[in-house]
């Protein structure tokens, strides 16, 4: 499912979506919320005012149906909607049955009323399936197609759907898979407690992987282990990666993702597209 605005980075959220259904054999849902456009946020929009936001809104999934259909191929079944709820639980309510939700960083109309990137970070932190964020033009060539998923690890069960969705995603697209254990923040509890080392940090890392070679023969796994802000370390491995796959939360290097300063570092400044993974 994919969620536009008619903004340009929406609109390369729906072709993401369209490729990513395109590898999963799945259907393509876009939406879009028309929420009329106020003189003042106390007024009560007029028949008028719907119909007009009501046309506008399909020209946007039109127009994004569009896009998704050049990128995914006529194979790809793809619905549209037009809705005039509000757009956090609209997108919450949906994500219930949907296998995901990709929504732009930023954007312009219903979606993105609030605070640039507010819905983003409210779908995030409550859609019950994983949320792919897109934060800019991907190109789709031989080199950036052969570059790995990086998925972020930080050693305890919540990390584990990351994981296995991360490993999933690297077997459909033929590369490589390369996880990362940043085991120390010095913005957050270092070790909570705890005595880490590198061996000890390995140990983790290598039971979080443990089972996905006989789970996917085809992928080859790469390991990092770094005592270093696991925002950085993200940062700087997903620029040679094409996709970025996280949880929704964690201790030590991923302590507080989604909740405060290390997920919206990451939300701003990672540029390829990224996964949000929840329990």
């Amino acid at each position: 499912m994919a969620a536009v605005d008619g903004s340009p980075i929406s609109y390369q959220a729906a072709a993401w979506a369209a490729g990513e259904a395109a590898l999963r054999r799945r259907a393509l849902h876009i939406l879009t919320a028309a929420l009329p456009n106020r003189p003042a946020p106390e007024l009560t929009a007029t028949e008028a005012d719907l119909e007009q936001s009501r046309v506008h809104a399909e020209r946007v999934v039109g127009e994004a149906a569009r896009v998704a259909r050049d990128a995914g191929g006529d194979g790809l079944a793809i619905t549209t909607e037009v809705s005039f709820e509000a757009v956090v639980a609209l997108l919450i309510e949906r994500s219930v049955t949907a296998a995901m939700l990709v929504v732009g960083s930023h954007g312009s109309g219903g979606l993105h009323r609030g605070a640039p990137g507010s819905i983003t970070t409210a779908v995030t932190s409550h859609a019950h399936c994983p949320v792919a964020v897109i934060h800019g033009i991907t190109a789709a060539d031989p080199v950036s197609a052969a570059r790995p998923v990086l998925v972020g690890v930080d050693g305890t069960a919540n990390s584990a759907p990351a994981v296995e969705f991360a490993v999933e995603e690297a077997s459909r697209r033929r590369v490589d898979l390369v996880a990362l254990h940043a085991f120390s923040d010095i913005d957050g509890p270092l070790t909570l407690g705890r005595e880490m080392t590198i061996e000890s940090a390995a140990a983790e890392l290598s039971e979080a992987l443990a089972g996905c070679g006989e789970r996917y023969p085809d992928v080859t796994v790469r390991t990092m282990v770094v005592a270093d802000r696991a925002v950085r370390c993200l940062l700087r491995e997903s620029m040679t990666a094409q996709l970025l796959v996280v949880g929704s939360h964690g201790r030590g290097g991923f302590a507080g993702m989604l909740l405060g300063s290390t997920s919206a570092a990451l939300l701003r400044a990672v540029q390829v597209p990224m996964i949000v993974v929840r329990g």
